[in-house]
């Protein structure tokens, strides 16, 4: 296939989703579609159903989902509150969903964390036979100071495990199959008291998850028990940026980190809190089991990266990743090749917020 379709969102009013087409041979990158969805609901993460035919989203103080006929077809279909803590989704709050995770097995539910303050609870959604969000069907509990910034589960989706900024905690919870809700398993704390995480990944091996810290600026590997599922420190750590930028480690803030669809690699970024200076993404070569060989690539960004200097994985190779920016606004198409990234494509689109993550359609 030459042409490939990606999907982006943004961080501030007015929502909309941006679709541009990649050409993997003649390497162009370009925008063919702006999809007008609610502009108090604008996507700061979004992630496509088992189908790729509904696009769920965090939109402010609501879960949104949309679907999607073709990149130039995008409907938005549905939005529910933020909930759990009563004043979760009141106007006067500061607390947003951050995070959606949708299950790729049935029952489909899908998993959003709100953020920031009154974020104590996990919100779960059932869906309708179309992919839109139906209703509500569990707010469960992390616990009073919580800030889950991201999920992800393992290869059964029978655990869920969450990285929590705010109680600077790994959670685990098993899901009913049937039902699709979830039941706490077991919390461990972070490597280091300030670490803050904010990303959790899981290997396709099931045996290893990668644990990455916000303020602690580094990524931590973890064992997962085959008995318990709990997953436990192997004592590995790997810093986000180089060892001389340590007297500035405040300047930077940890991002995101993901597997490549073969297993065989991991990758992750920081962010810099100035413009002008840029973030830094980092590679490692895995194990067949997914523990940690070596960290084989370090270099910076284009920018800052903003919030944003998210990856966007592409589902069927490791040649190529979707790296974004909210403060340009831009995104940047990466092809992974013997071991090193070389930025081949970029688009830039100047609109409030833009440059969120991207998810490949096709």
């Amino acid at each position: 296939m030459v042409l490939h379709h990606l999907m982006v969102g943004t961080w501030t009013p007015p929502g909309a989703i941006f679709s541009f087409e990649f050409d993997d041979e003649a390497l162009s990158l370009k925008l063919v579609h702006r999809a007008e969805i609610p502009q108090d609901e604008p996507i700061s993460w979004m992630t496509f159903n088992h189908s790729r035919k509904t696009i769920y989203g965090a939109s402010m103080k609501k879960w949104s989902s949309h679907a999607v006929n073709s990149p130039t077809d995008i409907k938005h279909n549905a939005s529910h509150p933020i909930s759990g803590h009563p004043l979760a989704p009141n106007a006067d709050t500061n607390t947003r969903a951050i995070f959606v995770l949708a299950a790729q097995k049935p029952p489909y539910n899908v998993y959003g964390n709100p953020f920031y303050k009154y974020a104590s609870h996990g919100n779960v959604f059932a869906v309708a036979e179309d992919g839109s969000l139906a209703r509500n069907i569990q707010d469960y509990e992390y616990e009073e100071t919580a800030g889950v910034h991201g999920m992800s589960f393992d290869p059964t989706e029978s655990y869920l495990y969450s990285a929590d900024m705010g109680a600077n905690k790994l959670w685990t919870h098993e899901k009913d199959p049937e039902s699709g809700k979830v039941e706490l398993a077991g919390s461990i704390e972070a490597p280091g008291p300030g670490d803050h995480p904010r990303w959790v990944e899981v290997h396709k091996s099931g045996k290893h998850l990668y644990l990455l810290m916000e303020a602690g600026n580094r990524l931590g590997e973890y064992r997962i028990d085959p008995e318990t599922h709990l997953p436990e420190f192997t004592g590995k750590i790997f810093p986000l940026f180089p060892d001389e930028l340590l007297p500035n480690k405040k300047n930077y803030r940890g991002d995101v980190v993901f597997c490549s669809q073969s297993g065989k690699y991991l990758f992750a970024t920081t962010r810099s809190n100035t413009i002008g200076i840029p973030g830094w993404i980092s590679a490692y070569r895995l194990k067949d089991d997914g523990s940690i060989e070596d960290q084989i690539v370090l270099q910076p960004t284009t920018s800052s990266g903003g919030h944003s200097n998210a990856l966007g994985m592409c589902p069927w190779t490791d040649e190529w990743i979707a790296v974004t920016d909210d403060t340009v606004g831009f995104i940047e198409m990466y092809r992974w090749r013997e071991e090193k990234f070389e930025i081949v494509a970029r688009c830039e689109v100047h609109e409030p917020g833009f440059g969120m993550n991207a998810i490949w359609y096709d």
